[in-house]
């Protein structure tokens, strides 16, 4: 009861809550809806233009999904190959680094160039942009390990792969779900870049031109509709971790 409380009810009614004073301070101040529309003129455009809104979030979903599909392989190989070796380490992370402060939103003008208007600069923007923090924590969660439990590990014959994989990898977990729930909004967030910049569906095409229309409703839709799918996602990852790093999360009290 206490969890549904915290975790549902509590956000549940803040929401509302923000939602109202919207509204009010919209109808009190005066506020032009090309500025700032109330939440009930959304939501008449999320049902009025709700065929496209569907649509193109399916679109904005599944390269998202993609994106940060190949972004989990990448990054677990990443992390995983950076944590083994002082070596990889010192070769890759630098890079990664700089080309971590590139913005994304200069490198999709040269995917388009690559591979054309479409989904696939929107997969690949969404995974560059989420990628380096799964590696990132996963290559922390390895060097966690402390080193007597190594050198006690090795003693009784262990070598260092099966250091990795039997207490490496598993003391890592923690870190690597922890790190989902960021790049699965920052894959989000390459995937709408990409499609305002060059793309033919999508919520970031379709709030792109909704915007050259001054349908300013539907943008603020687009917005919402973006906003559901990615806390949808969230709570999906946050499952996904409490089934998998449940041992990792202190017991809760009671009351």
């Amino acid at each position: 009861m206490k969890n549904w409380k915290e975790n549902i009810l509590a956000p549940l009614l803040f929401t509302i809550v923000l939602l109202v004073l919207w509204e009010i301070a919209c109808r009190v101040f005066g506020l032009p809806t090309t500025v700032l529309p109330p939440p009930t003129l959304i939501a008449k455009a999320m049902v009025q233009y709700w065929p496209a809104i569907w649509e193109n979030s399916l679109q904005t979903l599944m390269t998202t999904l993609l994106g940060f599909a190949l972004a989990i392989v990448f990054g677990l190989v990443l992390g995983v190959g950076i944590g083994w070796s002082k070596m990889i380490y010192g070769a890759l992370y630098p890079v990664m680094i700089a080309f971590n402060a590139i913005p994304k939103v200069a490198v999709v003008p040269i995917l388009i160039i690559w591979f054309g208007i479409g989904t696939i600069p929107a997969i690949l923007t969404a995974f560059l942009i989420s990628f380096f923090p799964i590696v990132v924590n996963v290559a922390t969660g390895l060097a966690t390990t402390e080193p007597e439990l190594q050198d006690v590990l090795r003693a009784l014959g262990a070598s260092k792969l099966d250091v990795v994989m039997k207490v490496g990898i598993p003391r890592s977990m923690p870190y690597f779900f922890g790190s989902l729930k960021v790049a699965i909004t920052l894959a989000f967030v390459g995937s709408v870049v990409s499609e305002t910049i060059g793309a033919n569906s999508g919520l970031g095409q379709m709030m792109l031109a909704a915007q050259a229309g001054f349908n300013v409703e539907l943008v603020f839709a687009g917005v919402m509709a973006l906003a559901i799918l990615g806390i949808a996602l969230y709570a999906i990852t946050a499952l996904v971790e409490r089934r998998f790093t449940g041992w990792a999360f202190r017991a809760e009290g009671i009351g």
